[in-house]
């Protein structure tokens, strides 16, 4: 069967085929009309017409592919940011090939090499501790990276984050207004800088505040998250809690606790009250509706696009880094 051309979609169109070649390579400085541009983007759709990217990648250089290493691909948070840069990069022409890290410095390494084997123009990473030199090395290679979500503290790389410390200190005020007995926060031993903001944000909230309240860290590290949260809340939550607040740091914290509640018999909010960073599938099985932060994760999806396509073609400064706003979704769980 013969392969549709960009000929084809020109000659159905009645247009030129350099028209056709601006409008489907994204060219919108050229003077089209939207009719035409609907018109061609139809027939295209209509014929299956899809480009010679071998082809084309030999004339331009560039692949149109771009690289995503994520943390953990099965966590909805990081499920969603691929889906949604995935639609953002359809827009202006590229295929997204994903890798997940699972928190490994070594096999994120791995998975920079692999993308650079496979010649992407681009990568967009979650950089894991311990993973500096790596991305250092991109930079060196003046490789196009944009980081999403997380960053490291001495890599200047551009990067799309959100106000970590600001969201939780404003989340932890409102937790101190509302007259607590006790206030637990539930985080990571780690040492990366976006998840210490928002520790940092409960922390500072606390020292600024004049309510007094008995405040608890519940720390685990990034293995056996479940395990080591149900055993500390158990230790420290105790059977029969009065006048209680939870502030977990994820939502992968936060199903491991609730877990704990449920099993238990705790009520929410009668008993504990509840708060989580991040919002996940998982909080549609529990009884009550869940508190929680909200990343605005289309935002930074379309920030890191537009970033990265920058780099690649020429016209972004590097070490660029922009701070995206989360707010509070007030659900039933916070009395």
């Amino acid at each position: 069967m013969k392969r549709s051309s960009i000929k084809d979609i020109a000659k159905l169109a009645g247009v030129s085929v350099a028209t056709v070649s601006y409008v489907l390579n994204r060219k919108e400085e050229q003077r089209i009309s939207e009719e035409t541009r609907k018109k061609i983007f139809e027939i295209a759709e209509t014929i299956n017409y899809t480009p010679n990217k071998i082809a084309k990648s030999l004339k331009t250089n560039k692949t149109k592919l771009l690289g995503l290493i994520v943390a953990d691909i099965s966590n909805d948070f990081y499920s969603h940011i691929a889906r949604n840069l995935e639609d953002k990069a359809l827009q202006l022409g590229y295929t997204l090939i994903i890798g997940s890290s699972d928190e490994n410095a070594e096999k994120f390494e791995k998975l920079t090499q692999l993308f650079s084997q496979q010649q992407v123009d681009g990568m967009i990473v979650a950089p894991v501790a311990g993973s500096e030199k790596t991305l250092e090395n991109l930079i060196q290679l003046k490789y196009p990276v944009v980081t999403i979500d997380r960053y490291l503290k001495g890599v200047s790389v551009p990067g799309i984050t959100i106000d970590n410390q600001e969201i939780a200190e404003r989340t932890t005020s409102l937790l101190l207004s509302k007259g607590f007995d006790k206030m637990i926060y539930i985080g990571y031993e780690t040492e990366l800088p976006h998840l210490l903001d928002r520790q940092h944000g409960f922390e500072k909230a606390i020292s600024s505040s004049s309510k007094t309240a008995d405040i608890q860290y519940l720390l685990v590290g990034l293995e056996n998250i479940a395990q080591e949260v149900r055993a500390q809340l158990e230790n420290n939550l105790g059977k029969q809690p009065e006048n209680t607040a939870l502030y977990f740091s994820s939502n992968k914290l936060a199903v491991a606790g609730l877990s704990y509640l449920v099993k238990n018999d705790i009520k929410v909010p009668e008993q504990v009250s509840v708060i989580a960073f991040d919002e996940t599938d998982a909080y549609d099985l529990f009884p009550t509706e869940i508190t929680y932060i909200q990343q605005p994760i289309e935002e930074m999806a379309e920030e890191a696009i537009k970033l990265l396509d920058g780099q690649i073609n020429d016209y972004t400064a590097t070490g660029k880094r922009i701070t995206l706003s989360a707010k509070l979704v007030a659900k039933a769980s916070l009395k």
